[in-house]
C-alpha cells in the first residue's frame, strides 16, 4: 500500500513544468484520498501549448526517421525501467487492480516499441507514368500538429496509441489529460523528456475538457484532432473539428456481442467470457458487454459463469489479491445500478450481485450476472461500462447475428465455436471493426483498434496506424529538356 512519487502536479508545455492558480482535486477511487491538486488550464496556457506545438512540429518534421525511432525507443525502455511506480501511480489513479495496471503499462511501452519500427517504414511509392519523360512521385508527409483526447478507462494505453503513431509519422501532439484520472498522462510526458524527446513535441494540458477542447480544435495549428471517447462527446468534437475543415480519428463507444454457439465448451466460454468482462471493473470500451448463448448451452454457461465471478475479489486495486476493483468515478456507479435495476424491473434475473459493494470510502460495485434479458432492456442498449453480464439465449445463426448487429455500436465482437464455416460466417457477418474468435484479449500494438457505425473511425495499431497521421503528396515532375 506504499505511495509512488507522483509526477508533477503540473502542466507540461514546450518542456516545462506549468501550474496555475486555479485547481481540481484528484482522488483514489478506493478510499477517496486526496492524491493531487491539478492546474485548471487558462486560455493564455492553451496559447502557449499551442505555440509550443506549432514551433515543436516544424523542428520535428524535419528529424530523420531513424533518429525518430530512437527517441520512442528510449521512451519505451523508460517506461518499462519505471514499470512498478507507473502501475501504481495507475492504481491510484484510475482503480484498477495492480496487476492489471502493470499489463497496461507494458502495453504503452508495447505502442512505443512497435512505432519506433514503424518510424522508419512511413513509405512513398513511384508509379509509372504514361510517358517517358515524366515521373510521379506520392509522399507521406506528417499531418501536422495533433490534438488528441483520451478517456480515463485505460489512462496510459489510450493516449499513447494517438502519442505513439503521431510521433512517429512527424506529428506533434498537445493530449488533454482525462480529469478523472490523469497523473498516467503526466507520467508519460515525464518519461518522454527524460528520454530526450524535444521541447514541444508532446504537451499535456489539464482541466475543463470542454473549454481545452474547443479552445484547441479552434485554433489554426492544429491540423489533426483525435478522440478515444464517448458517442456524445465524438459528436461534438466532429462539429468543432468541422468548422476548421480538420483531419479527424474516433474510437467511440462499444457494446461488443459475444455470440456462444451450441458446438462450443460453455464452461470454457464462460470462464474466459467473466474473466474477460470484470477485467478494470467492465470499463473497458470492447469489453464482451451482451451475451447471446445458443439454447443448448445457455445453462451450463451461465452456471459457470456465476461460479466464475464469485471467485473474484473485490477491492482495492493495490491489494495484490484484488481481481476487481472500484468504478473509476460516483457517476459511474450511479449509472450501472440504474442500468441493473432497469432490467430487475422488466424482469431479469440476477444471478449474482446486482448493487453496490459494501466496502468504505470507494465506488464499488458488486460484480453482477443478469439472465432473462430482453433486448429492450437499456442494459442491451446503452453501454453498460461497468461490470455486468446480461445473458440471453438464441436458437439459430440468423438470429444471433441479427441481435447482435441491431445496435448503432459496432466496435468489437466474439464469437464462440469449434465449427470453422461457423467462425468465418460470424466473422464476415458481424457489423465491428474487430472479431475475436474463442478469444477475448484481442488488443495489440501491432493489430489495427478501431470499430464501424457509431463507434468511430480511424484505427490505431498496427501499420495502418501511421494513416491517421500522415497525409499523401503527389509530384507530377516533367523531366529537363523532355
Amino acid at each position: 500500500m506504499s505511495h509512488p512519487p507522483l509526477p508533477p502536479a503540473a502542466m507540461y508545455i514546450a518542456g516545462a513544468w506549468r501550474t496555475a492558480e486555479q485547481t481540481f482535486p484528484v482522488h483514489n477511487p478506493a478510499d477517496g484520498a486526496l492524491l493531487a491538486e491539478l492546474p485548471v488550464a487558462r486560455p493564455d496556457d492553451l496559447d502557449l501549448a499551442l505555440t509550443a506545438v506549432s514551433d515543436g512540429f516544424a523542428a520535428w518534421r524535419r528529424t530523420q526517421p531513424w533518429e525518430r525511432s530512437r527517441v520512442l525507443r528510449r521512451i519505451a525502455e523508460g517506461i518499462r525501467a519505471q514499470a512498478a511506480r507507473f502501475a501504481m501511480v495507475m492504481t491510484l489513479d484510475q482503480g484498477k487492480p495492480l496487476a492489471q495496471a502493470e499489463g497496461e503499462v507494458l502495453a504503452t511501452a508495447d505502442q512505443f516499441d512497435w512505432y519506433a519500427d514503424e518510424a522508419r517504414r512511413v513509405y512513398g511509392r513511384t508509379v509509372e507514368a504514361r510517358d517517358p519523360d515524366t515521373r510521379i512521385l506520392v509522399r507521406r508527409e506528417p499531418v501536422g500538429p495533433v490534438a488528441a483526447f483520451a478517456a480515463w478507462n485505460f489512462p496510459a494505453l489510450l493516449p499513447v496509441r494517438k502519442i505513439a503513431p503521431a510521433l512517429a509519422a512527424g506529428c506533434s501532439v498537445v493530449v488533454m489529460a482525462p480529469a478523472e484520472a490523469p497523473l498516467s498522462t503526466l507520467l508519460i510526458a515525464e518519461i518522454a523528456d527524460a528520454a530526450g524527446l524535444p521541447a514541444g513535441v508532446l504537451n499535456v494540458v489539464t482541466g475543463d475538457g470542454p473549454a481545452i477542447s474547443r479552445h484547441l480544435i479552434a485554433s489554426d495549428v492544429i491540423r489533426k484532432v483525435s478522440l478515444t471517447g464517448s458517442v456524445p462527446v465524438g459528436a461534438e468534437l466532429l462539429r468543432l473539428a468541422a468548422d476548421g475543415i480538420k483531419s479527424v480519428s474516433m474510437e467511440l463507444g462499444g457494446h461488443s456481442p459475444v455470440l456462444v454457439f451450441p458446438d462450443a465448451d460453455p464452461e470454457r466460454a464462460a470462464r474466459l467470457c467473466a474473466r474477460a468482462k470484470f477485467r478494470n471493473t467492465g470499463q473497458v470500451c470492447i469489453s464482451p458487454s451482451r451475451f447471446l448463448v445458443h439454447a443448448d448451452v445457455a445453462d451450463a454457461f451461465a452456471a459457470a459463469f456465476v461460479a466464475e465471478t464469485r471467485a473474484l475479489k473485490l477491492g482495492d486495486g493495490r491489494d495484490p489479491a484484488t481481481d476487481v476493483g472500484p468504478l473509476t468515478t460516483a457517476r459511474r456507479l450511479a449509472a450501472v445500478h440504474a442500468l441493473v435495476e432497469d432490467a430487475a424491473a422488466r424482469g431479469a434475473a440476477v444471478l449474482t450481485g446486482g448493487g453496490p459493494a459494501d466496502l468504505p470510502g470507494g465506488h464499488f460495485y458488486l460484480p453482477t450476472v443478469l439472465s432473462g434479458v430482453s433486448d429492450d432492456m437499456q442494459v442491451m442498449i446503452e453501454e453498460p461500462f461497468g461490470p455486468i453480464a446480461p445473458i440471453s439465449t438464441f436458437t439459430s445463426f440468423d438470429e444471433a447475428l441479427t441481435r447482435a448487429n441491431a445496435t448503432p455500436y459496432g466496435l468489437a465482437g466474439f464469437v464462440f465455436t469449434e465449427d470453422l464455416t461457423t467462425a468465418f460466417r460470424a466473422c464476415e457477418e458481424l457489423e465491428t471493426g474487430m472479431v475475436g474468435v474463442n478469444e477475448l484479449a484481442i488488443a495489440t500494438a501491432e493489430a489495427p483498434f478501431g470499430g464501424v457505425k457509431r463507434s468511430g473511425f480511424g484505427r490505431e495499431g498496427g501499420s495502418e496506424g501511421l494513416d491517421d497521421y500522415t497525409v499523401a503528396k503527389y509530384i507530377n515532375m516533367r523531366l529537363r529538356g523532355a
